[in-house]
């Protein structure tokens, strides 16, 4: 619903004199800032914000691009071994964690944070820092999965009748199901590629000849009685 209202409310905004488009290549060659009717006490919005950031210098921007993407991921909690951590059967290890692993005993739960596309990688809060500690698969040729396919790899085991779930069948699984879709889909684009063959070839065909029109039935006795 929320969407929906904003993209109504920007549809109206950009029908308005002096709109800057969505981009630079809806808005060609307009002059927004000429064409612009809506001001701020007779300047513009673009004009106030570079008076103001001369006056009171730029706002804050994000200069740690990864750091800030973190902040938003979704957070789950779990203790460090000396294997490093594990999350939904996935471990995790880089060398980075040593000293802590050290003192794993003294140390509680850790902050983790993982991205849901792609959970090759989590992020360690450390205890004592405050910074992210980046923290791979401990296996590193494991491919690159996304939590859903994590998720539809675990419900399809469970559907198999495992109670028990490791690293090794859930990967197994991912890479099944991979091999499924990719199949489907080549199948998919082999089918496109012969109809679209079989529609050029139609196109392509001559078109049959009409066939004559028949012969009225009282021509044709016409024409028999002429023959006697």
């Amino acid at each position: 619903m929320i969407e929906r209202l904003i993209g109504t409310m920007m549809t109206m905004v950009h029908e308005l004199p002096g709109t800057t488009f969505s981009n630079t290549v809806e808005r060609g060659g307009y002059d927004s800032e000429a064409k612009a009717v809506l001001t701020l006490g007779g300047r513009t919005p673009a004009g106030v914000w570079a008076e103001r950031a001369a006056v009171q210098g730029a706002p804050a921007t994000v200069t740690n691009e990864t750091a800030f993407l973190v902040d938003f991921l979704p957070v789950v909690r779990r203790r460090l071994s000396r294997t490093g951590f594990t999350v939904d059967h996935v471990q995790y290890y880089a060398d980075v964690l040593r000293p802590l692993i050290a003192r794993r005993e003294q140390l509680g739960r850790f902050v983790l944070r993982r991205d849901p596309r792609d959970i090759s990688r989590i992020w360690a809060l450390h205890p004592e820092t405050g910074e992210y500690l980046e923290v791979p698969y401990r296996t590193w040729s494991r491919p690159a999965i996304s939590v859903w396919e994590h998720s539809a790899a675990v419900a399809r085991l469970r559907e198999q009748g495992r109670a028990e779930i490791d690293e090794n069948a859930l990967f197994s699984m991912v890479e099944q199901m991979r091999a499924i879709t990719d199949t489907a889909a080549a199948a998919s684009r082999k089918a496109r590629r012969t109809t679209a063959r079989h529609t050029a070839v139609r196109a392509r065909r001559p078109a049959e000849p009409e066939p004559p029109p028949a012969t009225p039935p009282a021509a044709a006795q016409h024409r028999c009685d002429r023959s006697r």
